[in-house]
């Protein structure tokens, strides 16, 4: 009996910083559909192994809790400190997403990863949905929700991998350069693709 339960499809929904990924999310969890954050799965992930993360990097711990900031400054640069935190972390991270998969039961899942093309996540995934807006609506919309300067959202910017190219990898691009209208209407348009190629109803 086990065999004949379908594994959902997942969409991994993405975007360079500022691009809307979460206003996204959030729309599409209005709408009823099941919208799981891997970054949030990220936190419990590393909560749940807090011990063995003191063990291997107690620099990042001043007190009780992670400083999560002096933990990328520790593995940054180190690919043997990286490979032990990846270790550690990512088998707890895919062992919280299939239970999370599992209790939701739904046909169709939307996975919210920031950093989707350039951390390699797609096999994982049936398809990808890039959010993709004009890079000084970017930069406008971070420096007023943050507080960040313009140098400090281009240094973030220049982190990820340059949008342009994944629009190439993406399966669907979602434009994000009006308003909220124009915004829920395109996300309307690419949840009717999704449904017909994937048979759902």
């Amino acid at each position: 009996m086990g065999e004949e339960a379908k594994h959902p499809i997942i969409i991994g929904i993405t975007g360079n910083i500022g691009s809307g990924k979460s206003t996204v999310a959030a729309l599409l969890r209005s709408w009823g559909y099941p919208v799981i954050d891997l970054d949030a799965l990220a936190a419990q992930a590393r909560e749940n192994r807090k011990e063995e993360l003191r063990r291997l990097f107690p620099e990042a711990f001043p007190g009780e809790e992670l400083d999560r900031r002096a933990l990328a400054q520790l593995v940054f640069g180190d690919p043997e400190r990286l490979r032990a935190l990846e270790a550690l972390v990512h088998p707890e991270v895919r062992r919280l997403l299939e239970e999370e998969l599992a209790r939701l039961q739904a046909p169709l899942v939307f996975l919210e990863i920031p950093l989707l093309f350039e951390k390699g996540r797609e096999a994982r995934l049936d398809a990808t949905l890039l959010v993709a807006a004009p890079l000084e609506e970017r930069i406008g919309r971070v420096m007023a929700r943050s507080g960040l300067s313009r140098e400090e959202v281009l240094a973030r910017e220049r982190a990820q991998m340059p949008e342009e190219e994944k629009r190439k990898r993406a399966t669907w691009v979602l434009e994000n350069r009006g308003g909220l209208k124009e915004l829920e209407e395109g996300l309307r348009e690419i949840l009717a693709r999704i449904q017909e190629r994937f048979g759902l109803s």
